[in-house]
């Protein structure tokens, strides 16, 4: 089923709920949900030689994708292209980029490596992407148990790297102590990054004249966020924000151009000079070809592609098309964004296989890059669309 690439190394514990609770104790709080089992308890081991390729692919890939966002900033017809909400140009525009590869320092890329090792990339997700308690916390304690190496453990000092440039005043998301994984990911990165930093409910923050403020009053100047910024463009209020970080009153982290890399449009703009044989250096060439899909902003294919809104999330607005151009399958547990945003089209990839404890699934293998560094890698598992009902599950080094 899986090729030589992935294994499961281990089997169940009799005591779940025992580690259930010491996961919880550091602060991996969500490995049940209510009754469903998120965290499975197995350990993938991957090849080594398997692993090593994709930490250089994504290493590649992410000067591919800063090459693509410095070639589509501060041009309005590509923002319009790949989905940037116009009411935020002036915001991204504003923003100098920095000349290291460090638009975002917080980012993860999802891979699709088969089970005989083919390695193409789905997406990035530079803005707010969540897993960090699953990679940096649970899975090197996993591999360990396993006797495995977890790359993982390095994660922590790249995160106190980029939060000691940043050094954000304040670190938020919605539903701050209610929504557990949320809220777990930025007491962990809070923790790690070594700083005094206070964690608040974007729900009870507001902006007064330009100032961006907490619910007792006091104003905040930089700020670190799981707020994906494209939403500033639809809630009540995302406008005002907008324009606390225009008038330079407030600093976010990640910066806003992390939009640019957000959008799922770019990976079309990418291929698109990839095909135009423009911009790019033949070895860049030679990776987008190699661990890129074909993807356009329109259904061009031949064969079976995949269609997503440009700012999806957690599968939402996913939906699989067979080789005839039928519609295959479509997520419907997470929230469609495509009436919001534009959609994106890509050739679809194979996932591997694996079979767990819970039965035979299919494995989306991520890759954090934290300050520049790929150094982290997630396990799920699910359906042909990993969403929000997919489960976690640790992978290590063979």
């Amino acid at each position: 089923m899986s090729g030589d690439v992935f294994r499961i190394l281990t089997e169940p514990q009799p005591d779940r709920e025992e580690r259930v609770e010491a996961l919880a104790g550091m602060g991996f709080t969500w490995a049940n949900l209510e009754e469903e089992e998120y965290w499975i308890d197995a350990v993938v081991g991957m090849d080594r030689a398997c692993y090593e390729e994709l930490r250089l692919a994504s290493a590649m890939l992410w000067k591919v994708f800063h090459r693509a966002a410095r070639y589509v900033h501060r041009n309005h017809g590509l923002y319009d292209l790949i989905g940037i909400p116009e009411i935020l140009w002036p915001m991204v525009d504003d923003m100098e980029l920095p000349e290291e590869d460090c638009i975002s320092r917080y980012a993860r890329f999802d891979f699709a490596v088969s089970g005989d090792g083919v390695i193409k990339l789905l997406e990035l997700n530079a803005d707010t992407p969540t897993g960090y308690v699953e990679s940096a916390i649970a899975t090197p304690w996993l591999c360990e148990e396993a006797g495995i190496d977890s790359p993982n453990v390095a994660m922590k000092e790249h995160i106190a790297a980029a939060w000691g440039e940043e050094r954000p005043q304040v670190a938020a998301c919605v539903a701050y102590g209610e929504h557990m994984e949320d809220s777990g990911t930025i007491e962990a990165l809070v923790r790690h990054s070594g700083l005094d930093i206070l964690c608040r409910d974007c729900l009870e923050l507001y902006v007064d004249e330009g100032i961006l403020r907490d619910g007792q009053g006091e104003a905040i100047h930089s700020m670190f966020a799981l707020y994906p910024k494209e939403w500033m463009a639809v809630d009540d209020g995302g406008d005002a924000l907008a324009y606390a970080v225009e008038s330079g009153n407030l600093k976010l982290f990640n910066p806003p151009a992390s939009i640019l890399l957000q959008s799922k449009g770019l990976m079309a703009v990418i291929w698109g000079l990839y095909e135009l044989g423009q911009l790019y250096t033949e070895e860049e060439r030679e990776a987008i070809v190699k661990y890129m899909l074909p993807a356009y902003n329109k259904p061009v294919f031949q064969g079976s592609f995949v269609s997503k809104s440009m700012f999806g999330r957690e599968g939402g607005s996913v939906r699989l098309y067979d080789a005839s151009g039928e519609l295959e399958l479509e997520d419907r547990d997470g929230f469609d964004t495509s009436t919001l945003f534009p959609t994106v089209y890509q050739k679809r990839a194979e996932l591997a296989r694996i079979v767990t404890p819970v039965g035979e699934l299919r494995l989306l293998t991520g890759m954090f890059v934290i300050n520049g560094q790929p150094c982290g890698l997630l396990g799920r598992a699910g359906g042909l669309i990993t969403g929000n009902t997919s489960h976690f599950i640790a992978i290590g080094v063979n």
